[in-house]
């Protein structure tokens, strides 16, 4: 089986998973093409695999003079009746404002079901709910080609026109319970017959560590570590001030934090710097930008804590790899994070955007090795079992196939 596999900005420095998974498919029988809407900056393309993997990837929106010909000609193939359809879901729950984006979406379109068709292939997967679902609806609308759908956090955050995106999708997935139950409470009759749940994942056999875990000991720096882009609702200031206080309180803490803003560098990274400075942490707080993902594990593997403070998070794969790599996790319990932790189990759980809270929770676990080596070694338990990107891979396949088997009956009749 062969499928396109539609990523906006790939490969971006959140995008190991789809990597990953896109491998765990191949293993299991499919081929997923990769096809993105444009690329994203090279300060964010910062895994090892990133050039081979913008290599192979189609980018919808990379336009010379030729192409912008070529995406004109192209209209010209399908129907009037094809069109009728475009423009009748176009109008759907849209503005006035919102239609030089539509616009611009209905031609890349045009370009996404003339690549499909050049490989013969008739359905692509979206792994996103905002523009690039309704690329896919619109080609859809042109073409005879079905599209499925990931719902990666809130259904909120991903724009117009939810309902008419949702109503002609062949399948979705979602990767939490609260987004199935999300989906369902708002969506209702416009959801699509068949809806999965899969977790994003990890590959614990690239996110393991070579040396074992060892707890702080009271001495030397409390080293801790964070992962996440650079933006206000990942709460890395609230850590900052997190650490304000442990060192206020005569705990000599180290942070490290890996990620990069959307501007690769001269947008909320600067107001980080300033908050690092004011609160005289320059020694004690280092922003490492976008790193690969050895650098990752590097990190992990010499943190007594890994500490992740998202007001929001829809699930946390950050929080896998730390939990994979067997460090010790606390993170806030905003969005889905409680279907990945379990508090005192194998984690902690704060309230987001309280320092206070983090602090206390990164001191008590800290001066408690017993407890950080049974986090440790129940993290990386859990992502065994449920946590890794053949999971949700089979789940993809699964869908795939029985939206099939649902199209050849229907057919048959």
């Amino acid at each position: 089986m062969q499928i396109a596999y539609l990523i906006p900005e790939f490969p971006g420095q959140t995008h190991s998973f789809f990597w990953r998974e896109r491998a765990a498919l191949h293993e299991i029988g499919i081929t997923a093409h990769i096809v993105s809407t444009r690329e994203p900056s090279k300060a964010l393309m910062s895994h090892q695999w990133a050039k081979k993997a913008k290599l192979e990837t189609f980018y919808l929106a990379r336009l010379g003079a030729a192409d912008v010909a070529r995406v004109c000609f192209d209209c010209l193939h399908f129907s009037p009746a094809a069109w009728m359809r475009v423009g009748e879901v176009a109008v759907r729950e849209n503005t006035i404002r919102e239609w030089p984006s539509t616009i611009a979406s209905i031609l890349l379109a045009v370009r996404l079901a003339t690549f499909m068709k050049s490989r013969n292939l008739t359905h692509v997967h979206v792994h996103s709910c905002a523009n690039s679902a309704l690329i896919a609806l619109f080609a859809n609308r042109l073409a005879d080609i079905t599209y499925s759908l990931t719902l990666h956090g809130d259904l909120r955050d991903y724009g117009r026109q939810q309902r008419i995106k949702w109503r002609y999708a062949a399948f979705a997935i979602t990767i939490t319970h609260r987004l199935y139950d999300q989906v369902h409470l708002e969506l209702g009759e416009d959801l699509p017959k068949a809806i999965g749940i899969a977790p994003m994942g990890v590959d614990p056999a690239v996110f393991r560590r070579a040396r074992s875990y060892t707890p702080w000991n009271g001495s030397g720096s409390l080293r801790l570590f964070s992962c996440g882009r650079l933006n206000y609702v990942k709460g890395h200031q609230d850590l900052i001030r997190a650490v304000a206080i442990l060192t206020k309180a005569g705990v000599n803490v180290c942070l490290e934090i890996a990620g990069e803003d959307e501007l690769g560098g001269g947008g909320f990274h600067r107001q980080l710097d300033d908050t690092i400075s004011h609160l005289n942490l320059v020694g004690n707080v280092k922003l490492l930008g976008a790193v690969n993902e050895q650098q990752i594990i590097e990190g992990l593997e010499t943190a007594h804590l890994f500490v992740l403070a998202s007001h929001h998070e829809p699930l946390g794969v950050a929080i896998m790899e730390a939990m994979s790599c067997k460090t010790p996790v606390i993170s806030t319990n905003g969005g889905g994070v409680p279907e990945l932790i379990d508090h005192g189990v194998d984690g902690f759980l704060v309230s987001p955007q309280n320092p206070e809270d983090l602090a206390s929770s990164i001191k008590e676990l800290a001066l408690n090795a017993s407890l950080a080596k049974q986090f440790s070694a129940a993290g990386r338990s859990k992502v065994l079992r449920r946590f890794n990107s053949n999971a949700s891979a089979a789940e993809l396949k699964r869908m795939l196939e029985l939206t099939s088997a649902s199209r050849e009956i229907r057919s048959s009749e």
